[in-house]
């Protein structure tokens, strides 16, 4: 059984971390969740969960969005927990848990990352998941990481999807298009990002070795996988439905071009896989 403290409030008692996912909620999964790019990304990263969570587990998703990944785990049989900072995802992720065919032991919890500290837990978690740059969102890893390590048992995976500093995709669009500025802010270590009309927010460009140090002395790196590297970032979606035969080849060898250590470098995501250290 988990137990959550009250979120810090401003005077007029409002939780003090902004939702602005909340903008976003309603057309996520239209836009990203059954898009063929965001199909094809989420299928490899879910190739790196079936490797590191196992049937029966019980496992701390943070930054959980519309619950795609949560279903799923909880589908496989596992015992999820999974939690995010927007009221309007949340909402999204269970209507989705009400509408599954089977029961699924699956909780979902409005909790920003940032508030982990207010959870607790009866027992350690056997793994924790964040998928597709929730964390870039985060402005203290040192603190989730110290959180995480509190909350999971010593040999438990954490798997965490970044969006990648290079992405080539990236890069090459926005610069055919001469916005120069969009081709090469990744470059930049934080960026202020809209993501709908009125709602924007802070992203932070992690590399692989600032998110490993970060990390330590709580977890080893394990794993380092790319993610979307020759699948398009979603903002080209058009390309993959215009050539979809082509692009579904592309899906299929992605997940095994994402294991080279240089063609990597240049994903729109990257998984990485930590183990918590005794």
């Amino acid at each position: 059984m988990t137990q959550m403290a009250p979120a810090a409030s401003d005077a007029k008692g409002a939780n003090r971390f902004i939702a602005p996912f909340d903008a976003v909620a309603a057309t996520y999964d239209k836009r990203f969740s059954f898009s063929e790019v965001g199909r094809a990304q989420r299928a490899s990263v879910w190739i790196e969960m079936d490797r590191a969570f196992s049937r029966s587990q019980r496992i701390l998703e943070i930054n959980c969005g519309t619950g795609v990944d949560a279903m799923r785990l909880a589908n496989r049989g596992i015992e999820v927990l999974a939690c995010d900072a927007s009221p309007a995802m949340i909402q999204a992720a269970q209507r989705r848990l009400a509408s599954n065919r089977t029961p699924a032991a699956v909780e979902f919890k409005c909790l920003p990352t940032e508030e982990l500290s207010q959870l607790e837990a009866d027992k350690p978690f056997d793994g924790a998941l964040s998928n597709f740059a929730g964390l870039n969102c985060v402005h203290d890893l040192t603190g989730v990481a110290v959180n995480l390590a509190r909350l999971l048992r010593p040999g438990a995976n954490a798997v965490l999807c970044l969006f990648g500093r290079f992405c080539l995709w990236e890069i090459a669009s926005y610069a055919f298009r001469l916005d120069f500025a969009k081709a090469f802010r990744r470059v930049s270590p934080v960026v202020e990002a809209a993501i709908a009309p009125g709602a924007t927010v802070k992203v932070h460009y992690w590399t692989v070795r600032s998110v490993r140090d970060a990390f330590a002395p709580h977890f080893r790196l394990r794993r380092c996988k790319g993610v979307g590297v020759i699948v398009p970032p979603t903002h080209l979606e058009a390309l993959a439905v215009a050539f979809r035969r082509t692009f579904r080849m592309a899906a299929a060898m992605d997940p095994w071009l994402g294991r080279c250590p240089v063609v990597r470098t240049f994903a729109d995501h990257v998984v990485l896989t930590f183990e918590r250290m005794p």
